[in-house]
């Protein structure tokens, strides 16, 4: 029996090469975790929209109390405002609207916010241009419109925080990791000081041609440059264009004893060489 057959098991079977993917097969991994709901920041803004929608609903619930008018332009005293019954509709359906939003989730809260925060600011403007006119719907008054003003800008500001800036803290639930471009290479790292002085000149070539004072040989290098995109290709490019180094330095004169040997040596081929020709 050949030592092929002792080593292998009975009821063996071959078996091809594993697909590429099969090492990475396996049970999904458990999904990424949502953000946690008592988040300071989603905590502001769920309160801000329960504070603005409840305080809308019983506005609108005490002007429908009150018997009012549905398209007065003269309103009745409702809160320290001016209301008719069609502001009141409104204020109960915003209000609902805001609840809804604040249960849902503080993501739809946040939307909701923003969009009615501008929505008022927008009322107030059109509604200042009608006061006293025929076109007064709402039956608005001045404490309408600086209401109006600053609860639009509470909701804006409240829908906002923590979600539209320009630099997000990363405990921020609104964050979401920038996608890095594909690492480069270990190699693409200068490792020698030739290297590094090409990377400098790289950076001061590529400065200069954006002000405008580069020289030909440094706009030369950087059209060069630009047809590769690597690190590491692109400072080869730029080496390309460098004079070759001088040769190296022929070795010193043997001195002393050896230099005396090496003459002789010399002066035998030489005499070698004379011989030769004589003959």
């Amino acid at each position: 029996m050949s030592v092929r057959s002792r080593l292998r098991t009975p009821g063996a079977t071959a078996r091809g090469p594993a697909p590429p993917d099969a090492a990475r097969t396996g049970p999904p991994g458990p999904p990424d975790p949502e953000p946690d709901a008592r988040s300071p920041v989603f905590l502001v803004q769920r309160a801000g929209a329960l504070v603005v929608g409840a305080f809308l609903l019983v506005f609108g619930m005490l002007g429908f109390a009150g018997g009012l008018d549905f398209f007065s332009t003269e309103g009745e005293p409702v809160l320290g405002m001016s209301s008719n019954g069609l502001l009141s509709a409104l204020s109960v359906v915003v209000g609902l609207v805001l609840l809804a939003a604040d249960v849902r989730g503080p993501r739809p809260a946040s939307t909701l916010m923003i969009v009615i925060g501008a929505l008022f600011l927008t009322s107030a403007l059109v509604n200042l241009a009608l006061l006293r006119t025929p076109f007064n719907v709402l039956a608005f008054e001045m404490s309408n419109v600086l209401f109006s003003i600053g609860v639009g800008l509470v909701l804006l500001v409240l829908g906002a925080y923590g979600r539209v800036s320009g630099n997000l803290p990363p405990d921020s639930p609104y964050a979401h990791a920038h996608p890095s471009g594909p690492e480069e290479a270990p190699e693409s790292y200068p490792s020698t000081p030739e290297e590094f002085a090409a990377e400098e000149a790289m950076r001061e070539a590529e400065l200069a041609v954006t002000e405008h004072r580069a020289t030909d040989d440094q706009r030369r290098r950087v059209r060069a440059m630009a047809a590769v995109h690597t690190r590491g290709d692109r400072r080869r490019v730029w080496m390309e264009f460098d004079p070759p180094p001088p040769p190296p330095p022929p070795p010193p004169a043997a001195s002393g004893r050896w230099a005396d040997r090496a003459a002789a040596v010399a002066r035998g081929r030489r005499q070698g060489q004379e011989r030769l020709r004589g003959k």
